[in-house]
C-alpha cells in the first residue's frame, strides 16, 4: 500500500513513500512468519529467529505469546528468551493495543 507524502521537496514533487517499515506492515498484526523472523533477526536474534519460523508465529500470534510462551515454548537459552520477551514482544504488544485502543 502507497501513501502520498505531501511534505514540499526542493523540486516541487510530491513524494511517494511505502507504508511498510523496514519491508513489515508497520502493524505487527498484520505480520507473516517471515516478518516476525526478519524482525528478530534484524534485533540481533539470528539464532533465536528460528524458533519462531519452526513454531509458525506470525504477528497475531506474537502479540497473543505470554512471557511463559516466549521463556519455555519456544525452547529458546533463557538469557535471549528473557530479552526478546521484555524488549520485543511485550513492547510491541504496548504499542499494538495502544495504537487499537484510540
Amino acid at each position: 500500500m502507497l501513501s502520498v507524502d505531501m511534505e514540499n521537496k526542493e523540486n516541487g514533487s510530491v513524494g511517494v513513500k511505502n507504508s511498510m517499515e523496514n519491508g513489515r506492515p508497520p502493524d505487527p498484526a498484520d505480520w507473516a512468519v517471515m516478518d516476525v523472523v526478519n524482525y528478530f533477526r534484524t534485533a540481533g536474534f539470528e539464532e533465536q529467529a528460528t524458533a519462531f519460523q519452526e513454531q509458525e508465529i506470525d504477528g497475531k500470534s506474537l502479540l497473543l505469546m505470554t512471557r511463559n510462551d516466549v521463556l519455555t515454548g519456544l525452547q529458546l537459552k533463557l538469557g535471549p528468551a528473557l530479552k526478546i520477551y521484555e524488549y520485543h514482544v511485550k513492547p510491541l504488544q504496548t504499542k499494538h493495543l495502544k495504537n487499537s485502543s484510540s
